[in-house]
């Protein structure tokens, strides 16, 4: 019996020696680093540990947010049960954000009649293209020069005020938007997953992007700074239809799975809830202040309801500033000696401004060496040739030209001469070019009119003299079969009815 008791008492001081050396070497994990060998604050804040940031603290498992983002595109089937949704998008397809607003009572009472501030981000998902990121958005824009990864479609979004795009920052937009009135956003993703997959083999992997929305209050000297709210959701982006074709696929998959692995994937939803995350970091190698572009190219929107909202005035573009005759010459032409600075200057005057980063470090005299060519290969063809054309400071060639001299200024000249014995052959006739662009006799008129310095309605008819001195009526077709460079001799004739004139071509 003796025995049988000391059998109970030695499991337990066993057990508890198991124990104590298991929290003995659980202590130590973590310790070898040291506290300052390395953080994982920053880490943890990237918006691709949103999944397992939002899933630890589980106190605010039924935490209702002040905002919501539907994404109205279906998430795929093909995601397991632990994951985060993946949305499948179409490039340049306008897809729609509904903002919601699901503050409870007496929650934020300061925003209310107010607006707030949202930022829209397309991101990269995976932590090695964010650190890079600088770098694989600066070899997008040189693929795609004149292109957007992110745009609002203005015609169809709903209660947006005052959207706005930096064309320094070509994956960012923002607006204002009044909480209490319905809003939704409709954007376009112009890029595609596999642009930033490494090129091996052909049919490579895209990779994932994230769609994050930033919302902001206002402070107390009227700036968006104070963050509200931060949600983001995973999407991939295929050429045109090939979402539509990646979701079929996907379905098809999971048909074909047994019921018990159906129950490891996530059913597919048909629309995409954006998840609360970390607010997007300030980006460092961007420059936060707004480009010229960004206030003075872009024109501000009120659509849809709620854009009448009279605590918010849209602020008006800076005006334009007096200039001297050299920096207004500088507005027309791009001189060789303007500085670097001064070329930023010309690109957004002259509604370059998508391109003043490419050409940030270009002085005026690098601009005039590029050729035609060249422009067209870093611009596209459509800016190109119109960034050509301006740095050239070409001059559209008008489409008829002709000379006028007065005939009673000619009379007078040779009575003139007469009076004075000299030769009339020595007389100098002048004349006067008219240029035309749309050849019509309404233009004509006007031009003759400004020679005349008389207004346009004291020019009644105007003839030209034909065969055997008859006058036959200025029409558009007889203009438009003038020869260029053709001579004329005016020859004016008071109207008999009013105080008008009749003026002949001879």
């Amino acid at each position: 019996m003796a025995w049988a008791l000391k059998l109970p008492l030695a499991d337990e001081v066993i057990e508890s020696g198991l124990v104590q050396d298991f929290d003995a070497s659980l202590s130590g994990i973590g310790q070898e680093l040291g506290a300052g060998a390395y953080s994982m604050s920053d880490v943890l804040a990237l918006p691709i540990f949103k999944q397992e940031e939002s899933s630890l603290p589980p106190e605010n498992e039924n935490k209702i947010l002040p905002f919501q983002y539907v994404l109205c595109a279906a998430t795929s089937p093909a995601v397991k049960l632990h994951d985060e949704t993946l949305t499948y998008l179409n490039q340049g397809q306008s897809y729609e954000i509904r903002m919601l607003d699901n503050r409870k009572i007496g929650e934020l009472p300061e925003i209310n009649g107010k607006l707030v501030k949202s930022i829209f981000r397309v991101v990269f998902h995976d932590r090695r293209l964010q650190y890079t990121e600088h770098q694989q958005l600066e070899g997008w824009r040189w693929n795609r020069p004149g292109d957007r990864i992110l745009d609002i479609d203005i015609p169809m979004s709903v209660g947006i005020i005052d959207p706005r795009a930096n064309p320094t920052q070509l994956n960012t937009v923002e607006f204002l938007w009044d909480p209490s009135k319905r809003t939704s956003v409709f954007i376009q993703v112009h890029c595609i997953s596999t642009e930033f997959t490494m090129r091996k083999h052909g049919g490579e992997k895209g990779v994932p992007f994230r769609v994050q929305i930033d919302t902001f209050k206002e402070n107390e000297n009227g700036e968006y700074t104070e963050h509200l709210h931060s949600a983001s959701c995973q999407i991939k982006v295929f050429k045109p239809k090939g979402a539509d074709r990646k979701q079929k696929t996907d379905r098809e998959k999971m048909e074909k799975r047994t019921p018990h692995e159906k129950e490891k994937y996530q059913p597919s939803y048909e629309t995409t809830i954006l998840t609360e995350c970390s607010p997007w970091p300030e980006i460092t190698y961007v420059n936060n202040a707004p480009s010229p572009g960004f206030n003075s190219s872009h024109s501000s929107f009120s659509i849809g309801e709620g854009n009448g909202s009279p605590n918010h005035q849209p602020e008006p573009p800076p005006p334009i500033a007096d200039v001297s005759h050299t920096s207004e010459l500088m507005l027309v032409n791009l001189l060789p000696t303007s500085t670097p600075q001064e070329a930023q200057q010309w690109l957004h005057r002259n509604r370059f401004s998508t391109f003043s980063r490419l050409f940030r470090n270009f002085s005026g005299a690098d601009l005039l060496k590029l050729t035609r060519e060249d422009v067209i290969q870093i611009c596209g063809p459509a800016d190109g040739i119109r960034l050509f054309n301006a740095l050239k400071g070409r001059m559209v060639r008008p489409r008829l030209t002709i000379y006028v001299c007065q005939e009673s200024q000619q009379l007078r000249d040779l009575q003139q001469k007469h009076e004075d014995g000299d030769a009339v052959t020595s007389t100098f006739f002048v004349y006067h070019a008219i240029y035309l662009e749309e050849l019509t006799a309404v233009e004509l008129t006007e031009k003759l009119a400004q020679l005349f310095s008389i207004s346009s309605q004291q020019i009644s008819q105007i003839y030209k003299q034909g065969p055997t001195g008859i006058h036959v009526l200025i029409s558009d077709e007889m203009i438009q079969n003038f020869q260029d460079e053709s001579c004329f001799v005016l020859d004016t004739m008071k109207a008999e009815t009013n105080d008008s004139y009749h003026i002949i071509l001879k």
